[in-house]
């Protein structure tokens, strides 16, 4: 009977101090490990999951080793989301990317595929995004967090020009051209684009370093909007 006192206060010590390290170490983490939980995100809230449990669960475990665990698996974690943030590249290939899967009311079975969608799976998303008629569809992406974005066709958005009787003019996407100082070289391609081009494009507006920019995105009508790192917008376009 005295065993399973002094253990049931121990789990109960363990949860007394384990729950505000874990809230310290969430907080550490950042709001981008609940908000869009990426792969490796997903993984280290597993482990922690499984270090806390065991830890809770079986007082035999030195709960040093568990404390000691936690603190290391969060600067993990931390060290990984810099290293994704600071090279993109890098970033993309630990990671999920955005996969579109319909244009101009057509599925794109093989882009489906690829990340092991059904037809099924993708129907009943875009039924979530209140999509009947698939027709009125620009553009449907699956997102790296799973999630599905839908872009309407200009007719089909709640609010038309068409009713204001103005001029129908095609909507836009946006391909990102720098993240953080680092050139996005497949989106620039898109538009016969490389890093020479760009820098000559960025020196209209007075920058002179890639560095110097913290987003540039490019729209399909060729106007491109510029963020520097101390957050000044500038716009300007590849045609003129």
């Amino acid at each position: 009977m005295e065993n399973i006192f002094s253990e049931t206060i121990i789990v109960l010590s363990r949860i007394i101090t384990i729950l505000p390290l874990l809230l310290i170490i969430t907080l550490f983490m950042g709001k981008r490990s609940i908000g869009e939980l990426p792969v490796f995100d997903y993984l280290i809230i597993i482990t922690l999951a499984s270090v806390t449990g065991a830890d809770i669960a079986d007082p035999s475990v030195p709960h040093f080793h568990t404390v000691f665990a936690i603190i290391a698996i969060a600067a993990l974690q931390k060290i990984w989301t810099n290293l994704s943030l600071r090279y993109p590249k890098f970033g993309k290939k630990v990671t999920f990317a955005p996969t579109v899967v319909m244009v101009h009311g057509k599925f794109l079975p093989n882009n489906i595929r690829s990340i092991q969608y059904s037809i099924d799976n993708v129907i009943c998303m875009l039924r979530d995004k209140n999509v009947f008629y698939f027709q009125e569809v620009q553009y449907a992406i699956i997102e790296a967090n799973g999630q599905l974005s839908v872009m309407k066709e200009e007719h089909a958005q709640p609010v038309t020009k068409e009713d204001m009787n103005l001029p129908n003019n095609p909507s836009n996407l946006s391909y990102p051209l720098i993240l953080d100082g680092q050139f996005e070289d497949e989106n620039a391609m898109r538009f016969s684009m490389n890093e020479r081009d760009l820098l000559e494009l960025l020196a209209r507006r007075g920058i002179k370093r890639l560095k110097d920019v913290y987003y540039a995105e490019i729209h399909t009508n060729g106007n491109v909007v510029i963020t520097t790192q101390n957050g000044e917008l500038t716009r300007t376009s590849i045609h003129h």
